[in-house]
């Protein structure tokens, strides 16, 4: 599932703790401390080869709507001429998930096929989203690392560059410029993902997991709404009395947990707050300071005074959210594009799934969040150049394009044991593969091809979302942190984060007033929030 469409705090609970250890590990890996890519000089981006697949039925756009496909591919291609490894290596691997705990290799054939195919013999450890903060904080401040590493989940780790730089392999030799040719499937992974990951010190560290420019969604029950009345583009007014009327006898039009805030980088675009860092007219500025951002707290307090929200919404997980939207208990929820496919299978067509287009607001120009362009990015800790190939070869696998072989079996499993395909020769996951899966154990975090528009067995959503995006893709707007390094913020980012979310839980639940926002904002400029945006300004400025 991928949202993760909110940035993340580690410093929580038990993490909080464990940072001060982290310093210190990551203190002596390296004379110069510096992340920073100001006065470096810059490995150049790979060189961008797209790879050769099937013909889409609905068309992509430069501008960021993605290829859609409402029939699967009637001939795949293979896209390896070998597998990565001999069948004697062992590797292990590290990174969140959203679904349930993986059997263990020697009852899954899921994980035993993708280990025969990549001739490697996987050690996987996968990580609640729940858990995955704390886990992260003890690994990072560890001495006994995994090979491979995804940091995803759109998270803010305490030093985190700090870390990456210090523990981790340089990759700038075997993935800058025409280097990366010898990896064609991660040479096909477009640009705007790697500005996204950024560099660090001048240096690529990482293999980004391509996302759509569109920053996920508020997936809506389309006849809920449609029976309170919604229709798309209605104003905020409207939305609120749309909302209202579809929260009646303990169901909620409103889904939010403890990680998404009431959504409230939704409501702060499309009130016309900048997508929450904008570096416009030599000025760096954020969103949070902003008359319309604080115009989205009224809003979302006053929803939520009116009881559109679930009233567990500041203790509920998310994974227990999306039960209850599977359920009919909440009635839309904001989640990544990566979750559309478990959504669309959990509510097992007990209604149609839709994602609602922005409300406007008067005197507002609403803008869509343009996402970093990647679930995060993957690291390869530090070792000898042969196990980094052997490593990178692997996620070379793992970015096969859709409509190969390899696609098919990291995606979909093994056809008759996993899958099968139905009369409109659409893989639908049997049984078995519902529970060994690439969401319970999901491969495709580590590495993964660039998506398209494809929802096997839903070719009528495919349609939607690909309309959807044609509506809300010319609202993009980037954040403009996401690629540059500020030292203030690779320190203080988390405590920075909490200091945010902190007042929007507190402001929305009624805790606080509107008006109590201001000095939520001055904890965050004096935690290095107005520290941060001067050093995002020095990178932006160098990087031109």
């Amino acid at each position: 599932m991928a949202r993760r469409t909110l940035m993340r705090s580690i410093a929580v609970g038990g993490a909080a703790i464990a940072a001060p250890s982290l310093l210190t590990a990551c203190a002596g890996g390296s004379s110069d401390g510096s992340v920073s890519n100001k006065g470096k000089k810059v490995a150049p981006w790979p060189t961008f080869t797209p790879a050769k697949g099937p013909t889409p039925d609905l068309a992509p756009t430069t501008e960021g709507v993605q290829a859609g496909f409402t029939k699967y591919p009637e001939k795949l291609v293979q896209a390896m001429a070998e597998k990565p490894g001999t069948g004697k290596q062992k590797i292990k691997v590290m990174s969140i998930t959203y679904g349930t705990p993986p059997k263990p290799v020697g009852s899954n054939k899921y994980w035993q096929a993708i280990n025969e195919a990549l001739g490697v013999e996987v050690e996987f450890t996968v990580v609640p989203d729940p858990d995955f903060r704390a886990k992260m904080s003890t690994m990072m401040s560890g001495d006994d690392l995994p090979d491979i590493i995804n940091i995803g989940g759109g998270y803010v780790l305490p030093r985190e560059a700090q870390f990456v730089k210090s523990r981790c392999a340089d990759l700038s030799e075997y993935l800058s410029g025409d280097a990366i040719k010898d990896y064609p499937n991660l040479a096909a992974i477009p640009t705007y993902a790697w500005e996204g990951m950024g560099r660090i010190a001048g240096k690529i560290y990482g293999v980004p997991v391509e996302r759509a420019k569109p920053q996920g969604g508020m997936f809506i029950n389309r006849e809920a709404f449609d029976k309170a009345g919604y229709k798309p583009g209605l104003s905020a007014d409207d939305f609120r009395a749309v909302a209202n009327d579809a929260s009646q006898g303990k169901k909620y039009a409103l889904g939010a947990s403890t990680v998404s805030y009431f959504g409230y980088l939704y409501h702060g675009t499309w009130h016309g707050a900048p997508n929450q860092y904008q570096y416009k007219d030599g000025k760096f500025t954020d969103m949070f300071g902003t008359e319309q951002f604080k115009a989205a707290l009224e809003y979302m307090r006053t929803l939520r005074g009116d009881g559109s929200y679930n009233s567990d919404a500041t203790s509920i997980s998310q994974v227990d959210l999306k039960t209850q939207l599977y359920n009919g208990t909440v009635r839309s929820m904001t989640d990544g594009w990566g979750a559309a496919i478990s959504n669309l299978q959990g509510i097992k067509d007990a209604y149609t799934l839709d994602i609602a287009e922005p409300y406007a607001v008067d005197g507002a120009s609403a803008v869509y969040e343009q996402n970093r362009g990647c679930f995060g990015y993957t690291i390869i800790k530090k070792t000898s150049k042969d196990r980094i190939k052997l490593m990178l070869r692997v996620l070379d696998w793992l970015a096969s394009p859709f409509g190969s072989k390899e696609y098919e079996l990291s995606h979909y499993g093994v056809e008759g044991t996993h899958f099968a395909y139905n009369k409109d020769g659409d893989p639908i996951p049997t049984e078995l593969g519902l529970v060994e899966s690439s969401t319970n154990l999901p491969f495709r975090y580590l590495s993964d091809a660039p998506q398209v528009l494809y929802f096997p067995g839903y070719p009528a959503f495919t349609k939607r979302a690909h309309a959807w995006e044609q509506k809300v893709v010319p609202l993009l707007q980037p954040n403009a942190r996401f690629g540059l390094q500020s030292e203030t913020f690779n320190k203080q980012g988390a405590a920075m984060q909490q200091a945010l979310e902190d007042g929007v839980t507190a402001v929305v639940s009624g805790r606080k007033k509107v008006a109590d926002w201001d000095s939520y904002y001055a904890k965050w400029q004096s935690l290095g929030g107005k520290k941060a945006l001067d050093e995002f300004l020095e990178e932006a400025e160098a990087a031109k």
